[in-house]
C-alpha cells in the first residue's frame, strides 16, 4: 500500500516502549476464542481470564527504525479508516465517531479487562480501542502461512473497525442479547456472522482505499484471512474440524466475504445474518 507522506491518525497511543507484566489471558487461539465469547456474550467466567492476575511493572526501551515504521504505517492505515468510514456515514446522514488504537508489547490494560498479546488483535467496545501488538503478523506468516507482506497489518486493522462500526451501529449489542439465550453452538453462528461482517466492512473499506492500493495486496488480505478462519486454525492446533465450535467463520468463508465488500463497497450487501441464518 502507498502510505509513506500521507496522514496519520491522531487517534493512536503507541505503548510499545513500555512492555506491562503481571497480566495474564488465556494463551494463543484459546485466548483469542476466550476474548470474543467475552465481548459478545459477557460471559464472566471467561471475563476472569482477561482480569489482572497481579501487579504490573513496566519495562521502557527504545523502538527499533522497523517498529516506528510499522507504527507509522498503522496510523497510516487507521487515518485512511477513518476518511472512508466518515464519509460513508456522512452519506447516511450519520456522524462516525472514530475509534482510538493502542499498539503495545507483551500485555495491555484494556477497559475490557487485561490481556497478554496471546490474544491477538482485538477491538475493546467499553472503551471503543482496538488493541494490536504487531508482532502478532510474525506469527500469523510463521506459523499460519500467511503470505508475507504489511496489506495483512492493514486487513486485521480494517476487521477491527469493523467490529467499531457493529458497535456504533448497534449490531455487536443486539448479538450479545440474543446470545444470552442461545444454546452454544447457535450462539457461536451469531459470532461467525458477526466476524464475517467485519471482513466485509474491512473489504468495503479497502473498495474505498483503492488508489492506494498495490499490486498483492489483496492477495495479502485474502491470505491472512484464510490463515485465520476456524478450520484452519483447528486443522492447525488438533487436526479435527469442529463446525459447532467456530466463531469466526471458515477460510473459504472470510475470504469471500471480504471479496463481497471489496466488490461492491456497499454496505447494504453486507447482511450476513441474513445470508447464515435463514
Amino acid at each position: 500500500m502507498k502510505w509513506q507522506g500521507r496522514r496519520k491518525s491522531s487517534n493512536v497511543d503507541d505503548r510499545r516502549g513500555k512492555s506491562g507484566k503481571g497480566l495474564a489471558a488465556g494463551g494463543g487461539i484459546l485466548g483469542m476464542i476466550a476474548l470474543a465469547i467475552y465481548l459478545f456474550t459477557g460471559d464472566a467466567e471467561v471475563l476472569n481470564q482477561l482480569q489482572d492476575q497481579g501487579p504490573a511493572t513496566t519495562q521502557e526501551r527504545e523502538l527499533t527504525a522497523e517498529e516506528v515504521e510499522l507504527g507509522d504505517y498503522s496510523a497510516t492505515v487507521l487515518a485512511d479508516t477513518e476518511d472512508v468510514w466518515n464519509n460513508i456515514f456522512s452519506q447516511h446522514n450519520s456522524n462516525y465517531r472514530e475509534p482510538g488504537m493502542v499498539l503495545f508489547t507483551d500485555a495491555v490494560r484494556s477497559a475490557c479487562g487485561g490481556a497478554s498479546a496471546a490474544v491477538g488483535p482485538f477491538y475493546c467496545p467499553a472503551d471503543e480501542k482496538i488493541y494490536m501488538d504487531l508482532r502478532f503478523f510474525d506469527e500469523l506468516h510463521a506459523r499460519f502461512g500467511a503470505k508475507e507482506g504489511d496489506f495483512a497489518i492493514a486487513y486485521v486493522i480494517a476487521h477491527e473497525v469493523g467490529h467499531h462500526i457493529q458497535n456504533l451501529t448497534g449490531t455487536a449489542g443486539e448479538v450479545r442479547q440474543r446470545q444470552q439465550n442461545l444454546s452454544q453452538a447457535d450462539a457461536n453462528k451469531l459470532s461467525v456472522a458477526l466476524e464475517l461482517q467485519a471482513d466485509f466492512y474491512a473489504g468495503v473499506w479497502a473498495h474505498h482505499n483503492r488508489k492506494y492500493l498495490e499490486e498483492g495486496d489483496i492477495e495479502e488480505a485474502l491470505s491472512a484471512a484464510s490463515a485465520v478462519g476456524d478450520d484452519a486454525i483447528q486443522k492447525r492446533t488438533s487436526g479435527t474440524v469442529v463446525p459447532d465450535a467456530f466463531t469466526h467463520g471458515t477460510s473459504q468463508q472470510r475470504m469471500e466475504w471480504f471479496k463481497r465488500g471489496y466488490s461492491s463497497g456497499d454496505i447494504a450487501q453486507g447482511d450476513t445474518f441474513r445470508a447464515l441464518l435463514n
